[in-house]
């Protein structure tokens, strides 16, 4: 790529927005992404009831779960990113709440696997908008010796929309009980029905509030993308990502993995300990999502910390050093919590294997706001979603499923197909992590001198 079409050095503190109203934008985001896990995370502690008025086994729930949100998360994952670059990121952000919130209510309202897997496209449909737009905004609101620990705080709304949807599940159906519910003008439904419809309606309110933010400078862009409107042609994008390849490929794959040792296990533990330990749904969704609620978010702003502090001493790479060391932290607790024995230490080793995991998902798209130019940010980061949700939400929990349906005899070894494909995914990550330091120190030099030339 030219140096006449490359990012300018990052600008003076000075320069960004006010940090009162910085974080406001990040308090907004965080919400929306509080909900989208939230919508999305539901469906892990319905899976029992789900079975059975729908007459589905686990490998079809497991769809549910990830494949039908992945697939068009996915594909609309590009175009989105394209305005996202281009147009209002505020506007692209606050009409994907409003798609997905509308489209999680509508799970509520269906009564066969296929209208639930249609209505669960919508979903990833919607949510695809998110990260790419948030990403993009919180890298011109907030300076990069700050972005990191910004980037970590919206990253805990995973651990918070999804210790929420377990509670919040949880206590409703405690609640409803298992006869069926009538809702005053819409008829009788299952509670596991009613549920959707709690979580899915307050996202309008939070696609409302994204409409009080403004949309901000776009920092250190060039060229005729920023003159245009229409973002850097695609061909100058596809040569800048060509040249560092083995940096993305490393980046996208070795969080990838990590993802899919996260959403393997999450996706199955509920229902893990209702059939080995005898829980009822309610008793997981509050147990377990107070440890998804507490230990997530913990672990989200101590991986943002401790990369700030890594790269205050010097280290360049040491976004990619954290998820070394959150991959390496998750192997021993992740075989150890599905092969506890009992239920007091499965949820204590379920602990650890949180708190590693949740270190990255703020450092990984902070990642990409160091290694892209402004105006790839919104598509890189759609490409490195992308690839995320279809191999590991896609993937992740169907090879549980998978595994336990037909390698390992059936449900009652959901357990132990836990424990061997945790560490298999963490494995690779760790593999990829470590090639990538010397080729992610390497981009992040031919970007200096890009700019220094600029």
């Amino acid at each position: 790529m030219s140096n006449s079409r490359t990012d300018r050095p990052d600008p003076p503190a000075a320069r960004y927005p006010r940090p009162a109203l910085a974080w406001y934008v990040c308090l907004i985001l965080l919400l929306a992404y509080i909900l989208s896990f939230l919508d999305r995370t539901i469906v892990s502690l319905l899976v029992i009831p789900i079975e059975h008025d729908l007459h589905i086994n686990d490998t079809e729930v497991s769809l549910l779960q990830g494949f039908s949100f992945a697939i068009f998360y996915a594909l609309l994952g590009l175009p989105v990113a394209r305005l996202v670059d281009a147009r209002s990121r505020r506007l692209v952000v606050a009409a994907g709440i409003l798609v997905w919130s509308l489209m999680t209510a509508g799970c509520g309202l269906t009564a066969r696997f296929w209208q639930l897997f249609l209505v669960r496209v919508g979903v990833g449909a919607g949510e695809a908008a998110l990260l790419p737009g948030a990403n993009s905004l919180l890298a011109d609101y907030f300076p990069p010796q700050r972005r990191g620990l910004a980037l970590g705080v919206f990253a805990t709304g995973i651990f918070l929309g999804s210790g929420a949807a377990l509670i919040i599940g949880g206590l409703v159906i405690r609640a409803l009980g298992t006869a069926p519910v009538t809702l005053p003008l819409l008829g009788q439904f299952h509670p596991w029905q009613v549920v959707f419809l709690v979580v899915g309606l307050p996202g309008i309110l939070v696609a409302a509030l994204m409409l009080t933010i403004r949309e901000p400078p776009r920092l250190g862009t060039l060229g005729r993308g920023a003159a245009t409107g229409r973002g850097l042609p695609l061909a100058e994008v596809a040569a800048y990502m060509g040249a560092n390849r083995l940096t993305l490929c490393c980046h996208t794959f070795g969080f990838t993995f990590l993802a899919f040792t996260s959403y393997a296990a999450s996706a199955w533990i509920p229902t893990m300990f209702v059939r080995e330990y005898g829980w009822s749904a309610a008793e997981v969704g509050i147990r377990f999502g107070l440890v998804a609620l507490v230990i997530g978010p913990v672990g989200s702003v101590a991986g943002g910390w401790l990369c700030d502090r890594l790269e205050g001493q010097g280290r360049r790479d040491g976004k990619l050093r954290v998820g070394l060391i959150a991959a390496l932290g998750t192997i021993l607790p992740g075989v150890a919590f599905p092969l506890a024995g009992n239920a007091a230490a499965a949820l204590a080793l379920v602990v650890p294997f949180f708190f590693f995991v949740s270190f990255v998902w703020g450092i990984a798209p902070a990642a990409l706001q160091e290694l892209l130019p402004n105006q790839m940010r919104g598509l890189g980061t759609a490409i490195y979603t992308g690839v995320l949700n279809l191999v590991a939400l896609g993937g992740g929990p169907t090879s549980v499923a998978v595994l336990a349906d037909y390698g390992l005899g059936g449900p009652a070894k959901l357990n132990l197909a836990i424990a061997i494909v945790v560490p298999i995914s963490a494995l690779l990550a760790v593999l990829l992590f470590r090639i990538g330091l010397a080729p992610y120190r390497a981009t992040l030099a031919r970007l200096d001198a890009l700019r220094a030339a600029a």
